[in-house]
């Protein structure tokens, strides 16, 4: 059997720096919306593109889990039913959060109202804390089932599927999106880890002045620390 279809030997890592980016994207956005001046239609439509980017990267990232993981766990550790039920609710409940946000997304790009402003933070907010409950207890219930049930192939394909459900031409953004959460040598190490030559070569001459364009048109006061 091979290292890579062997059972007990899948690196589940690049789950940590997933959830670490959407942790990442809700803390920034919620203020986003929130600072929002009453009546700035331009600023609006900015950040509520911003955030439906958000909620429809999660609802991918969801919904593939949901298809290629949930069924097959349970199936091959049937002691973790239990905690493969708990991220089905949960999933489920961010779903509905996420279809109740866009009521005062659109409500906020169409009119730009302090009362939309602060419907859509609110919401926002709301997807946030469910957020970080759903990540922990899958850090902590389920990834260590996953690196016991899974190969390393098995795994690979969830990543290779959400990937495919990136826009070609966001997917530099997306990369540096996932990095932002890490330390400079933390992403140089990431980089160097996943990318193969070509990849790190195009970040670095383009993918990298993509992302910052798209920071500086998100912070045009400057990225918070």
């Amino acid at each position: 059997m091979s290292k890579t279809t062997a059972v007990g030997l899948c690196n589940t890592d690049d789950m940590n720096v997933v959830h670490a980016m959407f942790r990442h994207l809700l803390q920034r956005a919620v203020p986003l919306v929130g600072e929002i001046r009453p009546g700035d239609r331009d600023r609006a439509a900015i950040v509520v593109a911003h955030v439906r980017e958000i909620a429809h990267g999660l609802h991918d990232h969801h919904s593939t889990e949901d298809t290629l993981l949930w069924d097959d766990l349970a199936a091959r550790a049937p002691a973790c039913a239990l905690h493969v039920d708990l991220m089905r609710s949960q999933h489920a409940t961010v779903a509905q959060q996420l279809v109740r946000l866009e009521a005062p997304l659109a409500e906020l790009e169409a009119t730009a109202s302090a009362t939309a402003r602060d419907d859509a933070a609110e919401a926002l907010d709301q997807v946030r804390v469910t957020l970080e409950e759903h990540l922990g207890a899958e850090e902590e219930q389920i990834r260590a089932w996953v690196r016991t049930t899974f190969t390393q192939d098995e795994w690979d394909v969830l990543g290779q599927v959400a990937r495919s459900k990136i826009p070609k031409e966001r997917m530099f953004v997306q990369l540096g999106h996932m990095m932002a959460p890490m330390s400079d040598d933390e992403a140089r190490a990431w980089v160097r880890a996943n990318l193969p030559l070509p990849a790190r070569l195009m970040y670095l001459l383009v993918g990298r002045r993509q992302y910052l364009a798209e920071l500086r048109t998100l912070y045009p006061e400057g990225v918070p620390a």
